[in-house]
């Protein structure tokens, strides 16, 4: 059974930051409020027969000849960044691993755990002062002269901390994550990544909170600069307008493949004509992924903004050199495409794929820090093609299936136990990887592709293989992945399972 333990507090959330928190979440509150009722409202529509399109009153934006404004010298180079939770190890391997970005996240790789999200404050504190070190007995860990750049990735705005209210009720996780990293390194903490955006109306309430921030903290309007994860097939058709929305901050766009897939499901996966196959076909090759990346890169580099590729989540293995070369051989493969696409960097998960990653992307742009002066004028995409997910090739198969039961309670148990970052059949995987399972599952069961039977047969043998420690993830998965009505986010349940 997990422990409600205390946690000490005082040094993290002062009298200070509990005063700029509880303004924060005043001032925004209920603009996040009617932004989240405004996407159960499309999602209604999606779901009676809408398609996605683009945006008839922001033609005038998508067809403008503006652009975002420059960054700095320090992240003109993001060829290589890696990713990873804000666990005290993690964020000194990371830094130290030769990528040119370390994205510490208190998303999809942080199980919210209270102790997590407040020790995760306390090491990007101690990362951005570069006193960061751990002594585990065994081995010391401290930094190198040169380190990564560290961006942080606060919580999507559907989630809460229920750990901090303010006037009863929890505060929102993307304004405590982001506010409290802001306010305590306020000379320091400049670079962002934004998670799950829906709209270009989500892209302007993320500016207005950086100018408010920027504002009482008497730091210069424009500091912050914050990439944004289209991670979501509806702000695939508001690309243009997200980075008009924050151009004074902006840093870009990146592509969050599995979360795209994900999102995919989740707003259209009740039609049969977005039936996906096994997880494992669906790579960025196949027409619909192709044209979201292509998209992706004429749009950031019309606009003068960065084009950030997808994840390589392989963990390379010390025992099996055999599987190593053929992993290594499919991420080889997929950074040298995403650098001929025109994007000016990548992510990988681990840091034995830094220098696969880099020789690919370090092949095409040579001395160039980026190619973000690579127009993609040849590119053109429309909602058909950004729709297409009936021309994915591949088959629905038990063995599919069995991964995604497999990998999805192995996930979810770590995460009920603390862990947001966990490495399954030598794949990084992180809370996306659970939400394509458990939707995958919803999604072939809705269309008759697989039995409920069959789906039963699957977890209980599943199950029985991982042991009885898995029970309570075992339960919740299923729950979620067999009920008739679709759940919009695994987390959101599991959330009140944490300790």
């Amino acid at each position: 059974m997990r422990e409600n333990r205390p946690v000490e507090t005082s040094d993290v959330l002062t009298d200070e930051a509990v005063a700029f928190l509880t303004d924060l979440e005043r001032e925004f509150r209920e603009r996040r409020r009617e932004l989240l009722a405004r996407r159960a409202e499309r999602l209604r529509r999606l779901r009676a027969g809408e398609l996605p399109d683009f945006l008839p009153e922001t033609a005038a934006i998508r067809e403008g000849d503006w652009r975002v404004a420059p960054c700095p010298d320090e992240i003109a180079d993001r060829r290589v960044e890696i990713t990873g939770p804000v666990e005290r190890k993690m964020v000194i391997n990371a830094l130290n691993s030769g990528a040119k970005v370390f994205m510490a996240d208190f998303e999809d790789a942080n199980s919210p755990t209270w102790e997590n999200v407040i020790e995760g404050q306390r090491n990007v504190t101690d990362a951005l002062e570069r006193t960061i070190e751990l002594d585990t007995g065994e081995k010391r860990y401290t930094l190198n002269d040169e380190v990564a750049v560290l961006f942080v990735r606060p919580r999507g705005w559907h989630l809460v901390e229920r750990h901090f209210e303010v006037d009863g009720e929890p505060m929102s996780g993307s304004l405590f994550d982001f506010g409290l990293t802001f306010l305590r390194n306020r000379e320091k903490a400049r670079y962002f990544y934004l998670p799950k955006l829906e709209s270009h109306l989500e892209a302007r309430l993320w500016n207005d909170v950086f100018e408010w921030a920027q504002g009482s903290l008497a730091i210069p309007s424009g500091t912050i600069k914050a990439t944004v994860l289209i991670e979501t097939i509806l702000a695939a058709f508001e690309m243009d307008e997200i980075l008009y929305e924050l151009r004074d901050h902006s840093a870009g766009l990146n592509a969050g493949r599995w979360d795209y897939i994900f999102s995919v499901i989740k707003k259209l996966g009740h039609r049969p004509e977005f039936v996906l196959p096994d997880r494992g076909d669906v790579t960025m090759t196949v027409p619909f992924m192709r044209a979201y990346c292509e998209l992706l890169v004429k749009t950031c580099h019309r606009r003068g903004a960065f084009a950030m590729g997808g994840m390589a989540a392989f963990i390379p293995s010390r025992r099996d050199p055999e599987v190593n070369a053929v992993a290594l051989a499919k991420v080889r493969e997929d950074k040298e495409r995403e650098a001929s696409q025109g994007f000016d960097g990548t992510w990988v998960a681990h840091p034995d794929l830094v220098p696969v990653a880099m020789e690919a992307f370090e092949r095409v742009l040579g001395e160039r820090p980026n190619q973000i002066d690579r127009r993609r004028d040849d590119v053109q995409v429309t909602q058909a093609d950004l729709l297409d997910v009936a021309a994915t090739p591949g088959r629905i198969t038990e063995q599919g299936l069995r991964n995604n039961v497999s990998v999805g309670i192995q996930y979810l148990a770590a995460w009920l136990r603390g862990s947001g970052a966990v490495a399954i059949f030598n794949l990084m995987e992180d809370a996306a990887t659970a939400e394509i399972s458990r939707s995958q599952i919803w999604q072939w069961l809705h269309h008759g592709k697989v039995s409920a039977d069959e789906v039963r047969r699957v977890v209980d043998e599943e199950a029985a293989r991982l042991g009885p420690e898995y029970a309570e993830a075992r339960a919740l998965f299923e729950q979620i992945a067999t009920q008739p009505e679709y759940v919009e986010f695994l987390t959101l349940p599991a959330y009140e399972r944490l300790p």
